[in-house]
């Protein structure tokens, strides 16, 4: 139900109305072309970043090149731009790019400028600590929880934890000092960045309950001249959904399961839903 739900809001989204112009290029013009301009990240393990030798790695990138390999027949027709957070859409709007897979959540406020594409993984609030005692929310009371300041897992963390006492920070590497020097018990941020904390320090956990869902989209321009692009991302993603190849790229990654991917039923549903849009 939950991802039927998340499928509907996506789809809303995309109706709301074009408030600039929109000047990706068509589906034809991408095949004519032969290759997929897509802004990716290249910092954020992982989802999209760089190994030893340089070269582009993660969820993300696995995605990327699966959608080019499925709409133009070769994964290596998929050219990706790394770009800065505050590009990831304006890359798209400016014909930069011709789509976005790096890290952005569907909102209502974006879903103004761009489409989404249903998503391809539920991001969440989750806390991650060092203590193997603490096993559930209960745990936590009265303890101290890192929060990056003015972030969005800020209401949700005083929503399930209310007794919990926040401690502010400014980055990422302050909270991992906090916790290294036991002055936190926990930090809460975006499951997609501390999966690639725990892949890195063995040391952490990350508690087993999601705080929030954020649904990770592709971006596409708006225009009715983007709707078979769009539709076919769409058919495209939830077949990857179907198979289970999302499933086993996400676990490969070291990411949290993804709830939309938890039943059968709501991947057929999807597919359904995507084919007669």
């Amino acid at each position: 139900m939950r991802f039927i739900v998340i499928i509907f809001f996506t789809f809303a989204f995309c109706l709301l109305p074009c408030t600039k112009p929109c000047g990706a290029a068509q589906l034809e013009e991408i095949q004519q072309r032969g290759h997929i301009r897509i802004a990716v990240k290249d910092n954020l393990p992982p989802l999209a970043f760089r190994d030893q030798s340089g070269n582009l790695q993660g969820l993300e990138i696995d995605l990327a090149q699966r959608l080019a390999q499925d709409l133009l027949g070769a994964s290596k027709a998929s050219k990706l731009k790394p770009v800065l957070n505050r590009d990831r859409i304006s890359q798209v709007l400016d014909n930069k790019v011709d789509i976005a897979i790096a890290r952005v959540t569907a909102t209502p406020s974006r879903a103004r400028i761009v489409n989404f594409s249903i998503p391809y993984y539920l991001d969440s609030t989750v806390l991650v600590t060092k203590d193997t005692s603490l096993q559930s929310l209960d745990d936590f009371k009265q303890l101290k929880i890192a929060v990056l300041a003015g972030s969005s897992t800020i209401a949700p963390i005083k929503y399930f934890i209310p007794n919990a006492d926040l401690v502010g920070v400014n980055s990422y590497i302050e909270a991992q000092n906090l916790l290294e020097s036991n002055k936190i018990d926990a930090f809460g941020a975006d499951a997609t960045v501390l999966s690639g904390w725990v892949r890195q320090y063995p040391q952490y956990r990350l508690l087993n309950v999601r705080l929030s869902t954020e649904p990770l989209c592709v971006v596409i321009a708006k225009g009715l001249q983007n709707d078979k692009l769009r539709r076919q991302i769409d058919i495209l993603i939830a077949s990857y959904q179907e198979t289970g190849w999302l499933t086993e790229r996400i676990k490969y990654w070291g990411l949290p399961p993804s709830s939309i991917l938890d039943k059968d039923a709501n991947r057929r549903d999807a597919i359904n839903r995507v084919s007669t849009r």
